[in-house]
């Protein structure tokens, strides 16, 4: 089989690169001439684990190609993917489609024989139908369907999710592109992963229930946070009491500073927008929306805290600015509201990421990016952790302890312990579990 991928974005680039690893010849296409050039010298633009191999392996072996040429990648492809970015849009909240129309009207004038026209990139209910029209309007006479098969990626885990994915669902009109789809996903078939078809609309609304389903616990889990701190009880015990009960599972509940990233801050915004369009409001996701906003904000008083009450010409060590490890994403990231916001306070900050600073510099102005952890801790008021990197995991906390100039760490992602911190002698705060003076253990 072949497809043409448009977009190489995150989705775009790992499902190209998936889909080539099943055996199906996989041509990526972007109007980002750098993209493209970066790709064909074998450098890939954006970072996930195991994904610079997987690309590798599959333009050697002639499954994978890239190219700026639509007409070239649409040839002979039995489906071609929209895979293109849907951020919100300025002012109303919903998902601009700019890039998805944009993408429907060049298919139109490229379309050689029939071809499943799918919609990978994430769209409210109702946009096949608007893309099958506007394909339709430019060619009356094109054998297509328009089908929507949302994706399921995590950021850091993604060629995973894409090869052994919890599920896939394919949203499709008619039993051809049915077919075409099946025969796509035929791998994932024969090792059992379940397929749910099922219709455009029921498939584009699956995609945006998730993510706020999702966003929802991680919200929940904060908020229990807090309370916790108030009662004395660990909320890591309460996540653990809850998260075995079957009908609430484990994951996601892992408290923090709220959310970010690609897709839950747009997708839940985005929901909230549909559902007061059809007259049909989600009161619990917007209420989501508003809490994690509020929270991502609210962060800064802890550091403050640390500092004794003012940040006036300290110096604050950041560790980890990306929204989660293994990634270099900074989209609503929770430090692009905590370290404007540590600025304005008065600190000067100090920081180091693993993988993201490079986009992190365009965003935030005014920081001092080291080379690794010890250097950003180096004379320090504080520490504070933003994103669990594994390898600010296992600091040598003697060594933090004589670099800070003050032993204070706020542990925004509670990858210590509280009773393990106050014996070596840390002032430490954490979420949910109360905080551990220093030289006492913490009971």
């Amino acid at each position: 089989m072949r497809i043409a991928m448009i977009g190489t974005g995150y989705v775009g680039l790992v499902s190209g690169a998936c889909f080539s690893e099943f055996g199906v010849h996989v041509t990526c296409m972007d109007k980002d001439k750098g993209k493209i050039d970066q790709l064909l010298r074998g450098e890939i633009p954006i970072y996930e684990p195991g994904l610079d191999d997987l690309v590798a392996k599959n333009v050697k072996a002639g499954r994978l190609t890239f190219t700026l040429d639509l007409a070239e990648a649409m040839k002979g492809a039995d489906a071609v993917f929209i895979a293109v970015g849907t951020p919100t849009r300025r002012g109303d909240g919903h998902a601009d489609l700019t890039y998805v129309y944009a993408a429907a009207e060049e298919i139109a004038a490229n379309l050689d024989g029939y071809t499943v026209v799918v919609n990978k990139s994430t769209v409210p209910v109702g946009t096949g139908r608007e893309v099958e029209a506007i394909i339709r309007k430019a060619r009356p006479d094109a054998e297509f369907d328009v089908a929507s098969n949302p994706e399921f990626l995590r950021e850091g885990a993604a060629i995973g999710d894409f090869m052994r994915p919890d599920r896939v669902v394919i949203g499709a009109e008619s039993e051809r592109a049915r077919d075409t789809m099946r025969r796509l996903y035929r791998p994932l078939h024969l090792i059992e992963t379940p397929i749910v078809m099922t219709n455009r609309e029921t498939a584009e609304l699956t995609k945006y229930a998730a993510n706020a389903f999702l966003a929802t616990k991680i919200t929940f889990i904060n908020e229990i946070a807090d309370l916790c701190e108030k009662v004395g009880a660990d909320v890591h015990d309460v996540a653990k009491g809850i998260g075995l009960d079957g009908r609430i599972g484990k994951k996601f509940l892992h408290p923090g500073p709220g959310y970010g990233g690609s897709c839950f801050p747009k997708d839940t915004l985005a929901l909230v927008r549909t559902a007061q369009q059809h007259e049909a409001p989600v009161r619990i996701v917007e209420t989501v929306v508003d809490i994690n906003d509020k929270r991502k904000k609210s962060m800064t008083s802890r550091i403050v805290a640390a500092c004794e009450g003012s940040l006036a010409g300290k110096t604050v060590a950041v560790l980890g600015v990306t929204f989660k490890p293994n990634t270099d994403d900074m989209r609503d990231a929770p430090s692009l509201d905590i370290v404007p916001a540590l600025q304005a306070a008065g600190a000067h900050v100090r920081a180091f990421d693993p993988a993201g600073m490079h986009e992190a510099a365009k965003l935030l102005p005014g920081v001092d990016w080291r080379a690794d952890a010890y250097q950003t801790l180096e004379g320090a008021d504080c520490v504070a952790i933003l994103t669990e990197w594994n390898e600010f995991r296992a600091l040598d906390l003697n060594r933090c302890k004589a670099l800070l100039k003050r032993p204070a760490m706020v542990d925004l992602r509670n990858i210590y312990n509280p009773a393990e911190m106050a014996a070596a002698g840390f002032l430490y705060s954490s979420i949910g579990r109360g905080s551990a003076p220093a030289g006492r253990q913490a009971g």
